[in-house]
């Protein structure tokens, strides 16, 4: 509340998309939100600006079967396609896999999520139909690679695993939405909104994925994989919770 009560707040955390989080839990006089309440270990602290339309990480989370390691082993050398650094600050032959898939459409390189609610999965699925045709040339070096079916085995995550890590993370959780603006230069932050959100919910979160509101984002490149991640649309994070108070 008395955060809220300053008004605007100069950022000294620069611009970045993080900086948003970053300058609150300085306010709070907090570290890698450690929490200074009873039972912090069981809470979480969001902050979103409220314009933005960048999505929210939620959590990591490398898809089954592990031993697979189907990002670098398998999804990077068969549908990877030339960094585009390649040749520059990274070798030659430098292939980068970047894909941000739903269940609701496919990318225009035809990937996407299957909700199966029998086996209680969550899949990855390319349909090479789907693929745009600005992307023609990289169809035909998939075909040469490891032809154009259904990827086979299928990556996934189970319901459950999902939900495991997720309520370890976010089982209870402080959502911030600031306001912003630019002053010569320098952003600044007004943290005017603050929901308490409690008891997460595995069924609202199926649910969410299926409306297309949740993401699953791919970032690897030949020399590093940056790590599977689950992600949102803006505010939807309120909505897989089964409590949700507006302070």
């Amino acid at each position: 509340m008395k955060i809220r009560k300053m008004g605007w707040v100069k950022s000294t955390r620069g611009k970045n998309q993080g900086a948003v989080g970053n300058m609150l839990e300085d306010l709070l006089e907090i570290e890698e939100n450690n929490l200074p309440i009873a039972n912090a270990a069981e809470w979480e602290l969001k902050a979103q600006r409220e314009a933005t339309s960048s999505l929210t990480t939620g959590f990591h989370l490398e898809p089954s079967p592990k031993a697979f390691k189907f990002v670098p082993k398998i999804l990077l050398p068969n549908y990877g396609w030339p960094h585009k650094k390649a040749g520059s600050i990274y070798p030659e032959g430098e292939l980068s896999f970047r894909q941000t898939i739903n269940a609701v459409s496919r990318t225009d390189r035809g990937f996407g999520l299957i909700i199966d609610d029998v086996q209680r999965k969550i899949e990855v699925s390319f349909n090479s139909r789907m693929v745009d045709t600005r992307h023609s040339a990289w169809l035909l070096s998939v075909k040469d690679r490891v032809g154009l079916a259904e990827l086979n085995p299928q990556p996934y995550w189970g319901f459950d695993d999902v939900f495991f890590v997720l309520g370890a993370k976010l089982k209870n959780c402080f959502y911030v939405k600031a306001k912003t603006k630019i002053v010569d230069g320098i952003e600044y932050f007004w943290y005017h909104q603050i929901f308490v959100l409690r008891s997460l919910s595995q069924e609202k979160f199926i649910q969410e994925l299926k409306n297309g509101s949740l993401f699953v984002d791919f970032d690897a490149r030949t020399g590093h994989n940056h790590g599977t991640k689950f992600r949102s649309k803006k505010d939807i994070l309120p909505e897989l919770y089964k409590e949700k108070i507006i302070v």
